[in-house]
């Protein structure tokens, strides 16, 4: 019998995304919660554990095939440090703000666990998703369709700067080739949408998937973070924090050219997956 495939976080967004691609590409799942309320999104077919904390996760990876970490990477970094060696194939999900010139603790976490994985010596890679979109309970795409429906947009700079989203579910499939391949890499490998495209762009084409028609409106960014704090204020209107509205001024633009290499990486084009993100019927409903 095939060895499972132990993910750890299987409860959240991405953890659940991952395990229902591990079992269509038929491969045994052991998904493993923190606690029981954890557990709704987890599909069917997988086996339960649940282990609180990080010494009863490695418990869990036991007899494992590979190790799939899908939590944030503090608890990543965590698991890590009291996997028993010789310890599992490892597949590590970051983030790309690690590349972030912003001041931020998240990105400070990330790079963290780069170093942690670097100097733990065990076999896998760390895969670095730019900003995921289309997953159940995502909302980085909802909130700008519920920003459209006032016409027009502002952001800082116009939107210029450059953003390369990929969908959900081309993570997932990334993450079962490398777990398929029990693929290595010695650097962090990222995982992007095809091409970038400005972020002014990607919001007219997150407007047309709704069904609607934006404006984007240039302003300055203190201005823009103004607007985000009054917004914030207003029932209805979706929370940005002033760091994301820092963050829209930074490129967000990556070469997939290792991806494709290691793991066969085929990301499917913006409007492809904002068409299964967003059908128009729920954005006016």
């Amino acid at each position: 019998m095939t060895a499972p495939v132990a993910v750890i976080g299987a409860g959240g967004r991405a953890g659940a995304t991952v395990c229902r691609a591990l079992i269509t590409a038929g491969l045994p799942v052991r998904a493993v919660v923190r606690s029981r309320a954890r557990a709704r999104a987890v599909p069917g077919e997988a086996a339960l554990i649940v282990a609180p904390d990080p010494r009863a996760q490695a418990e869990a990876c036991a007899g494992a095939r590979s190790v799939v970490a899908c939590t944030p990477a503090e608890a990543t970094a965590a698991l890590l440090a009291v996997l028993p060696r010789p310890a599992p194939h490892c597949v590590l999900l970051g983030s790309t703000p690690r590349y972030s010139r912003i001041p931020d603790a998240r990105a400070d976490a990330v790079r963290a666990l780069e170093a942690a994985f670097t100097a733990s010596g065990i076999a896998g890679m760390l895969l670095h998703p730019t900003m995921i979109y289309g997953a159940t309970g995502e909302n980085n795409v909802r909130r700008i369709a519920a920003l459209a429906r006032f016409g027009v947009v502002p952001l800082p700079g116009g939107g210029r700067s450059l953003i390369q989203p990929v969908h959900a579910e081309d993570v997932a499939r990334a993450v079962v080739a490398a777990v398929q391949r029990r693929a290595v890499a010695a650097e962090p490998v990222v995982l992007a949408g095809p091409e970038p495209l400005p972020y002014a762009a990607f919001v007219r084409a997150v407007a047309r998937a709704a069904g609607r028609r934006v404006r984007v409106l240039a302003v300055p960014v203190g201005l823009a973070v103004a607007l985000a704090r009054l917004g914030s204020a207003l029932p209805g209107l979706p929370r940005v924090t002033r760091d994301e509205i820092l963050r829209l001024t930074e490129d967000k633009a990556f070469d997939i050219t290792p991806a494709r290499r290691l793991l066969g990486f085929d990301p499917m084009p913006l409007e492809a997956g904002l068409a299964l993100t967003l059908p128009r019927r729920d954005i006016r409903e």
